[in-house]
C-alpha cells in the first residue's frame, strides 16, 4: 500500500528512528513536515502523521501540516514517541484527523530518551529508548494496518 508519513523529530530523534525502520519495509515515503507545508498526498492509500511529544502534543509543524493537506477520507495512523505516557496526547491530530472525515487505523507509541526541561537534570528519563524490541513492534505495527 502505497504509505506517507509526515513527520517532526527533533529532540533526540527518536521517532525518525521508528519510522527509518518502517520505511524499509516498502512503499513509504517519509515527509519532514516542516518546509514542505504544500505537499500533494492524494495519491497515498495510508498517511501517518509521526511526531515526539511537544508541550503535551504532536508537534505544531504535523498539526499544521495535516490540517492544510491531509485529504478527505484517508485512511491513517499515527505513531508518537514520549517520555512519559498520558492518553491526551493524540487529542490535536485527532480532532483534524477526524474532521476529514478519515479512517483512522491505529496508534503506536514508545518511550523516547527525553532530557527536556527538568529531565536534563536527571540525565533524563527513557535512557536508551526506542530500543530494538520498540523498532520491532513499530514495524509489526505497520505491517498489520498496511494489510487491512
Amino acid at each position: 500500500m502505497k504509505t506517507a508519513i509526515i513527520y517532526h523529530s527533533n529532540h533526540h530523534g527518536n521517532t525518525k528512528k521508528l519510522l527509518d525502520a518502517i520505511a524499509k519495509q516498502g512503499d513509504v515515503t517519509l515527509i519532514e513536515a516542516s518546509g514542505n507545508l504544500d505537499t500533494d498526498l492524494s495519491a497515498y492509500e495510508l498517511i501517518g502523521f509521526a511526531s515526539g511529544i511537544y508541550y503535551q502534543k504532536f508537534h505544531d509543524t504535523v498539526l499544521q501540516f495535516a490540517e492544510k493537506n491531509l485529504p478527505q477520507g484517508k485512511k491513517v495512523f499515527l505513531i508518537y514517541t514520549c517520555g512519559m505516557r498520558r492518553s491526551a496526547y493524540t487529542d490535536a491530530i485527532r480532532q483534524i484527523t477526524d474532521s476529514k472525515g478519515t479512517e483512522m487505523m491505529g496508534t503506536y507509541d514508545c518511550p523516547g530518551f527525553d532530557t527536556f526541561g527538568p529531565f536534563k537534570l536527571i540525565g533524563g528519563i527513557a535512557k536508551g529508548r526506542p530500543n530494538e524490541e520498540d523498532l520491532a513492534k513499530a514495524v509489526n505495527f505497520f505491517k498489520e494496518i498496511s494489510e487491512k
